[in-house]
C-alpha cells in the first residue's frame, strides 16, 4: 500500500483538498465485510466450501485493488491496467505472467488438468492450452507397446509400434537384441535363437532347426546332409529312396527289412521270386548247390539248409 501511495509523490494532485477519511473507512468496511462473508462461508464442510472461500478471498483482493486504484486516481495518481487476465477476464494491476500470447494473473496461470500453478516452472502447450509435464505426457505422449506407459524421453519404433528402449527385448527369453537383430512372429520380437527354436521346422534327422537350405521327404523336413539311409547312413546318390515307417532307406536295406533279398545273390528281389528254405530267391538264382543247375518246377532235395537237384543229392548223400 505504501509503495503504491509512494507513486503519487511528485505528481500534482487533481484537487488540493484530500479525500475525506470516510471514503477510506468505507473501503475498509467493505473489506471487513468481505472477510466476514469468507469466515461465514468457511464453516461449510467439504471441498466446495474451500473453493467458495478461496473465490471470495480472490474477489476481496480484486475489490481492494479496484478501490485502491480509485483512491489513487482521486489524489492524482494515474493507474493503468496491464491487460485482462485470460482466465478470469479481470484487469491486471499488479504482477502478471505473459504466456501463450496472453496475460494472466500468476495464480490463474495453471495446468489445464490438475490446476497446479506453474510459478517459475515450465509448461507444455497443446492447442493453445498449458499443461504440466506429468499431465502432458499422460495425455499426449506415445505409449510403450510393452508397459503401456507414456514415453517421455528416448523412443524406439519397431513393428509399427513405439517402445521404451529398455522394454524392447525378446518375447521368449527377455534378452536384449544383439547385432544380429530380431525376427518377428505374430507381432512380437524374438532373438534368432528362440525364433528358430520355437517356430522353424526341425530336421527329421538331427532334430536341429532348419534355417536355410532344406528338403522335404518321407513326411519330414531335412538338412540335405542329414537325408541318408537310416540303416547304412549313406546318402542317396541316385536321388532314389524307399520309405518304411517314416524312415528313408536305400533299396538294399528296404528289401532287407522286408525279407526280400535273394538268398542266392543277396540283391533285392523286385519281380518274381521263389520261396524255399525260409528264404526267397530270384528264379534264376535258385540252383543246385553242387551242379549249379537251375532247379525247375520246384523239385529239389534239401541237405543242411542247401538245395540239391535229385541226381546230385543221390550221388552225394545216398
Amino acid at each position: 500500500m505504501q509503495d503504491l501511495l509512494g507513486l503519487g509523490q511528485g505528481v500534482r494532485p487533481a484537487s488540493s483538498t484530500p479525500p475525506p477519511l470516510a471514503q477510506k473507512q468505507s473501503v475498509k468496511k467493505k473489506i471487513q465485510s468481505g472477510s466476514e462473508e469468507n469466515q461465514a462461508g468457511s464453516t461449510e464442510p467439504g471441498s466446495t466450501a474451500k473453493a467458495s472461500t478461496s473465490g471470495k478471498k480472490t474477489d476481496a483482493i480484486d475489490d481492494l485493488l479496484g478501490g485502491l486504484g480509485s483512491d489513487l486516481e482521486k489524489i492524482g495518481v494515474r493507474t493503468t491496467a496491464k491487460g485482462h487476465c485470460a482466465s478470469c477476464g479481470k484487469s491486471i494491476v499488479g504482477k502478471l505472467i505473459t504466456a501463450l500470447g496472453e496475460v494472466w494473473h500468476p495464480e490463474h496461470f495453471t495446468c489445464t488438468v490438475c490446476k497446479a500453478e506453474f510459478g517459475t516452472r515450465g509448461f507444455f502447450e497443446r492447442e493453445g492450452k498449458p499443461y504440466c509435464e506429468k499431465d502432458y505426457h499422460q495425455l499426449f505422449s506415445p505409449r510403450c507397446a510393452y508397459c503401456q506407459g507414456p514415453i517421455m524421453k528416448n523412443i524406439l519404433t519397431a513393428l509399427e509400434q513405439s517402445w521404451h528402449p529398455e522394454h524392447f527385448f525378446c518375447a521368449h527369453c527377455g534378452g536384449p537384441f544383439g547385432t544380429e537383430g530380431f525376427l518377428e512372429k505374430d507381432g512380437k520380437p524374438y532373438c534368432n535363437k528362440d525364433f528358430y527354436l520355437l517356430f522353424v521346422p526341425k530336421c527329421s534327422g538331427c532334430a536341429e532347426p532348419v534355417r536355410e537350405n532344406y528338403l522335404t521327404a518321407a513326411n519330414g523336413t531335412w538338412h540335405p546332409e542329414c537325408f541318408v539311409c537310416s540303416d547304412c547312413l549313406k546318402p542317396f546318390t541316385d536321388g532314389c529312396f524307399m520309405e518304411l515307417e517314416g524312415r528313408p532307406l536305400c533299396s538294399l536295406h528296404f528289401h532287407s527289412r522286408q525279407g526280400m533279398l535273394c538268398g542266392g545273390c543277396g540283391e533285392p528281389i523286385t519281380g518274381r521270386c521263389i520261396s524255399a528254405l525260409d528264404r526267397k530267391f530270384h528264379p534264376e538264382h535258385f540252383v543246385c548247390a553242387f551242379c549249379l543247375q537251375q532247379l525247375r518246377q520246384g523239385v529239389f532235395k534239401e541237405q543242411r539248409g542247401k538245395p540239391y537237384c535229385p541226381a546230385c543229392h543221390t550221388k552225394l548223400f545216398v
